[in-house]
């Protein structure tokens, strides 16, 4: 364990993008692949403005554990949950036997979770990812450093109540580049705070990715199975708005994959992309869009076969 700590202090240190990728990977050096098969959860986000009701069924069809829960502006099933009552909703995961796994709250940020900690908490669910806020400091580390400082209170809390904190890498943000997001994991002591890893928002480099995750290690709390591809800013025919989804765009995800594998990544991964205009389903039909999901989900479970 000190040893995997030094690395990581060497890489914030850094900070070039040379010395940070040339870090030594204790995970990559000595994990045993044996063992690990990906676990998968479903975003909400993915079915835009559909009623719970449909969209929950449709996690056991995706092969998925548990499900996402999104908010405005993304999809509103989060809102749906406070509209139908926390009982209606509890009658409705079991009557579908699923578990909520997670919810997305980027609306409220990092230091506004207190409610959703606890809504978390009674809903045995496992994880809360929102995004970064950027403190002044003179430096990434200086930055890096007074954030998670900011966060402890948070993160104290969510261990209370066996709840998890994963900052997402978003673009425009403290963790934009794969030297801060390695800052972070640096300066995350917590078990309880760790990093959701999009790679939608970095260079769209298979090894880089791979090396990433190898760094992050158990500080990886989230992986989102989604490219680039054409973007998700502005309105595209689908067949290139879909090339975000693994298997219909051109990354090669099997190097993440086996980084994933490497590390016994523990956490779930998300098939995941962005439709434009935000809140809109990303097909026609719940049925197309699960169908996506799967054709998604099986080529990431193919990569694994790939060297």
């Amino acid at each position: 364990m000190f040893e995997y700590r030094l690395s990581r202090r060497n890489a914030c240190r850094a900070l070039a993008g040379a010395a940070a990728t040339a870090v030594f990977r204790p995970w990559a050096a000595c994990a045993d692949d044996a063992g690990w098969s990906p676990t998968f959860v479903l975003s909400s986000s993915l079915y835009g403005l559909t009623p719970l009701a449909e969209i929950l069924p449709e996690v056991a069809r995706t092969g998925a554990v548990g499900i996402d829960l999104w908010p405005k502006v993304h999809a509103n099933q989060r809102e749906q949950v406070e509209e139908m009552g926390h009982d209606a909703f509890r009658d409705l995961l079991e009557m579908h036997g699923v578990p909520l796994y997670m919810t997305t709250r980027y609306d409220l940020g990092p230091f506004n979770l207190a409610d959703e900690l606890q809504f978390i908490h009674d809903f045995g669910g496992k994880l809360i990812v929102t995004g970064a806020h950027t403190p002044p400091g003179e430096n990434l580390d200086d930055r890096v450093r007074a954030f998670v400082a900011e966060l402890q209170p948070h993160v104290d809390r969510a261990a209370e109540l066996g709840v998890s904190l994963a900052i997402e890498n978003h673009a425009s943000s403290l963790l934009d580049t794969p030297e801060a997001i390695r800052c972070f994991a640096d300066h995350a002591a917590s078990t309880n705070l760790g990093v959701a890893l999009a790679p939608y928002h970095l260079p769209q480099d298979p090894q880089l990715l791979a090396g990433l995750i190898d760094d992050l290690g158990p500080k990886l709390l989230h992986f989102y199975a989604w490219e680039h591809g054409q973007g998700a800013m502005t309105k595209l025919p689908k067949d290139q708005e879909l090339q975000q989804l693994p298997g219909y765009g051109a990354f090669d995800f099997a190097p993440a994959m086996h980084a994933l594998r490497r590390i016994k990544f523990a956490g779930a991964i998300q098939v995941f992309m962005h439709p434009v205009p935000r809140g809109v389903p990303i097909l026609d039909t719940t049925a197309e869009i699960s169908a996506a999901v799967n054709r998604s989900r099986e080529s990431l479970l193919t990569s694994l076969d790939r060297a």
